[in-house]
């Protein structure tokens, strides 16, 4: 680099050293008897050219094509200082462009491209249970007992659960529900988490009876102990229990559902009960594939079978194994690879865009070029000036996209992070890296080259003659440099018309979402949710009276309406439970089945107003010592009774389910309405409701593990005014139990359609973005064809030619090229819609609407960019464009 940055002084000591060669030929010169002035002329004569000799000279010393990079980079940067308009609107469409690119990009880093964060992620696996219609996670104490004994395919086999229900920190002034995740004792050491203090679980301490011994996270060490260094050891309370502290995990351990704290599952091994309410995590040994995992795993599932019966795997039923960031990813990733592509036509957009601008400045420039080529500059010197120039351009934009990108993406997750995974809270994982700034380095290249590579080829055509004598105030490069913009502007337009049919049927989707009625109430209902994960709670009764006197206090609370409770969230799904109808034969598809299960307190059903459409709903007199119960919904009711009356019939609960699970028969009281528990993109699913005074013991007790109790209150004035009252009457009623979640319903239904949103809102932007990148580009071609039209215009005119005629052949010359545009471009979106099909709801890829709305408001917007132009073209004067030339 020192031989680039140090020319002037090397370049000024040669002169010297040719001036004092000169002086020494011009000496001999006077010798021989010569005038000084001829002796002069002599010795430059015969040293010849000295800024040739100089440059002969540097080229010695360096690498020329670097050095006219250097060259044409400086007078690149000049040339655009010259223009600040044109540089300023060229920089800002370029890092629009390469914004949202980066944008997309640096979230497909964040969530696919990066691995996970644990020591060889790619030998993690979750496994799953496979059949007819895919595959799913989840396990019960009989699989995990089984899976866990596979050594030829597992180093380690965890089970965890995602910490619904909540552990309660208390025994202080400030009780706080946090995220406890319930483990198997090998989870640390197959994640290879980091032990900052102590240790982690043993075997042992996994078992029953094992003790209450506690993990901390290193944030919870931090924020509520302070990060005591001799806490291990001591005791902490949870739900009321003492809970001894064995250790701290280190900062750097991430998990994708964040944990504050971590206890031990201690599973009773021997368990029959068959009921799904965790996952199981495995690491596979050295050397085995997930390929010859499956395999495996598919005569561990006949081993199951043979073990626990044929009746506890269904037809086709199977177990299998999925790698763990896969399972994580979900259907994400298909979402963002069509985000990308969305940004990919951004992007070519803007490339068209300011190729168009490019080429009217070559046009104005061809004098320029032109007398380039007289004074002796290459054809390729030409082009690669003007492509410098690009790369100037498209580097600036990509240094200013890059801080857009990350300021964009930063700001629109933390509005709304659309329920993607491995972003963090907020987004926080998105941060700078090599990948990003790679990825930007070589897009804002590429985009340099794209759109500076058509104009510098054609400037570099220009007739020599005919451009020197062309006056510059009507510089053009003929008819194909006129094809050139045409075609990039009827490009534009097709591009823009998928970005905008994409997202005019992703407004649609999300219009409709909201339109779905879910079945229950959400103005003025606000939901908490409270924690009883500790020992008092392993029985019926005592959370029956917690709800039973929660409900008293709330009922007292000034502008309560009512209040209910429930162990699962709406729209949230929930949980499902297999059932046989007393008195038909088992097995037959309107006698057995499974469907959703709740378990909720008779004011359930009136807090939400879920109507009732026959029978009765749950009273306080549904008690445990009352006769058993169940409400189903319509959905059920039509299903397994078609055209019959279901309230005169009982069901089995749990048949099949395991000991914890086994009760009487119910008798079915009332059928409800459908609510949409699965969201509001699924159709109503078979439910059943069951008093939760009802519930038996060994279930309630595995409930509180696995989901909290949620409260609805609804109330006269908006409820989030109530909040510390409510909050107040239930920690009294439940004797000190916090409240957290809390959330009115309107919330939860926007948190409910937040990817939709999120994909809405993207596309809508893109497609915004290109419709006015498209009447820009359709603005500049009509607008520089008028001016290039000019004398043509006088010429009419003064012909006789009406203002109304000029104006009318503008206007039909700009809106042909959008006609053409958007031809082009309905047909690439009648294909390429099709791979929006699983994002859309109550709408088809090939909605009428959407495809003809798209075309009639680019039509408007290129309209509106046509007239003035062609208002432009009637206020021609006709002398003064005659005098053009």
């Amino acid at each position: 680099m020192k031989r680039f940055s140090d020319r002037k002084r090397r370049d000024d000591d040669f002169a010297e050293e040719i001036e004092a060669h000169i002086r020494h030929e011009e000496d001999a010169n006077l010798a021989r008897g010569l005038s000084p002035e001829e002796a002069r002329r002599q010795a430059n004569l015969r040293f010849g050219n000295r800024r040739t000799v100089r440059e002969r000279e540097w080229s010695y010393h360096t690498f020329p094509f670097v050095e006219g990079l250097r060259q044409d980079f400086s007078f690149a940067l000049r040339s655009l200082r010259k223009t600040p308009a044109f540089t300023f609107i060229a920089v800002l469409v370029i890092a629009v462009g390469i914004g949202v690119n980066t944008a997309v990009f640096s979230v497909i880093d964040a969530v696919l491209l990066k691995p996970l964060t644990y020591p060889d992620p790619q030998q993690l696996v979750s496994l799953v249970n496979t059949g007819p219609r895919g595959a799913f996670p989840g396990a019960s104490i009989p699989r995990f007992n089984l899976w866990r004994q596979q050594s030829s395919i597992f180093q380690q086999v965890a089970a965890l659960d995602f910490g619904g229900a909540g552990l309660n920190i208390t025994g202080g002034d400030h009780p706080e529900q946090v995220q406890g995740l319930h483990v198997s004792s090998q989870y640390f050491a197959m994640f290879g988490a980091p032990v900052a203090l102590g240790r982690t679980f043993t075997q042992e301490e996994d078992s029953p009876n094992g003790g209450h011994v506690v993990v901390l996270s290193n944030a919870l060490w931090k924020s509520r102990y302070g990060a005591n260094p001799n806490i291990v050891g001591t005791a902490i309370q949870l739900d009321g229990q003492p809970y001894t502290v064995i250790g701290v995990i280190g900062p750097n351990f991430v998990t994708d559902t964040p944990a504050d704290l971590w206890v031990p599952y201690q599973f009773d091994l021997n368990s029959k009960d068959m009921v799904f309410f965790f996952t199981a995590v495995g690491r596979l040994k050295p050397g085995v594939t997930i390929p010859q995992a499956n395999a495996q795993m598919q005569l561990v599932a006949e081993q199951f079978r043979r073990m626990y019966g044929n009746e506890t795997l269904p037809p086709g039923g199977s177990f299998g194994v999925r790698s763990l960031q896969a399972e994580m990813i979900g259907d994400t990733r298909s979402r963002l690879l069509v985000l990308w592509g969305a940004v990919a036509f951004v992007l070519l957009i803007a490339c068209a865009n300011v190729a168009n601008l490019l080429l009217a400045r070559a046009a104005a420039r061809k004098r320029e070029f032109a007398t380039r080529a007289a004074l002796g500059a290459g054809r390729g010197q030409i082009i690669r000036q003007l492509l410098v120039e690009s790369l100037a351009l498209s580097l600036t934009g990509g240094l200013i996209g890059l801080g857009l990108g990350f300021a964009g993406v930063r700001m629109l997750l933390r509005i709304n992070p659309g329920d993607i995974p491995r972003i963090g809270e907020d987004g926080a994982a998105i941060k700078p890296d090599l990948n990003i700034l790679l990825f930007t380095l070589g897009i804002s290249i590429l985009t340099g080259l794209i759109f500076g590579l058509i104009p510098a080829i054609t400037a570099s055509r220009a007739n020599l003659a005919g451009a020197l004598n062309e006056n510059s105030n009507h510089a053009s490069f003929g008819v194909r440099n006129g094809k050139l913009r045409m075609a990039l502007v009827i490009a534009e337009v097709a591009l823009t018309v998928v970005l905008a049919t994409g997202a005019a049927l992703l407004i649609r989707t999300f219009m409709n979402l909201q339109g779905v009625d879910p079945g229950f109430a959400m103005h003025n209902v606000m939901s908490m949710s409270m924690s009883i994960s500790g020992e008092r709670f392993q029985t019926t009764a005592p959370v029956a009276q917690v709800v039973q006197q929660g409900a008293d206090r709330l009922h007292a609370v000034p502008g309560v309406i009512d209040a209910g409770v429930s162990n699962c969230l709406p729209m949230a799904g929930g949980f499902g439970m297999s059932f046989d109808v007393v008195g038909r034969p088992k097995g037959g598809s309107t006698s057995s089945g499974g469907a959703g299960f709740c378990s909720i307190s008779y004011g359930y059903f009136n807090t939400l107003k879920i109507p009732l459409m026959g029978g009765r709903t749950f009273t306080r007199q549904d008690t445990a010592a009352a006769p058993l119960v169940v409400v189903i919904n319509d959905a059920f009711a039509k299903h397994f009774w078609p055209g019959g009356d279901p309230l005169k019939d009982r069901i089995l609960i749990g048949a099949g389910a395991g000991p914890a699970f086994a009760e009487g028969p119910r008798q079915v009281i009332g059928i409800v309405g459908n609510t949409h528990d699965n969201g509001p993109n699924q159709d109503p699913t078979p439910m059943m409701y069951i008093p939760l005074a009802q519930m038996p013991d060994a279930e309630t007790a595995l409930n509180s593990r696995v989901a909290p109790l949620y409260w609805f209150v609804r109330s006269e004035p908006d409820p989030r005014t109530l909040t510390t009252a409510i909050s107040t009457a239930l920690r009294e009623a439940s004797g000190g139990l916090p409240i957290a979640h809390i959330r009115t319903m309107e919330e939860l239904e926007a948190t409910n359609i937040a990817q939709q949103r999120l994909n809405m809102l993207l596309l809508s932007v893109f497609g915004f973005a290109g419709l006015l990148m498209a009447a820009i580009g359709v603005y500049g071609v009509m607008s520089y064809s008028v001016q290039q039209r000019t004398q043509e215009l006088g010429v009419r005119m003064a012909l006789g030619a009406q203002t109304s005629n000029l104006r009318n052949m503008v206007i039909r010359q700009g809106m042909t090229l959008t006609l053409i545009g958007l031809v082009i471009g309905g047909a690439g979106a009648f294909w390429l819609t099709r791979f929006l099909a699983g994002f859309l709801f109550g709408v088809k890829p090939l909605d009428p609407l959407s495809f003809i709305a798209t075309p009639v408001v680019l039509a408007i917007a290129a309209l509106m960019a046509v007239w003035v132009p062609a208002l432009r073209a009637t206020r021609v004067n006709p002398m003064a464009a005659l005098r053009v030339e």
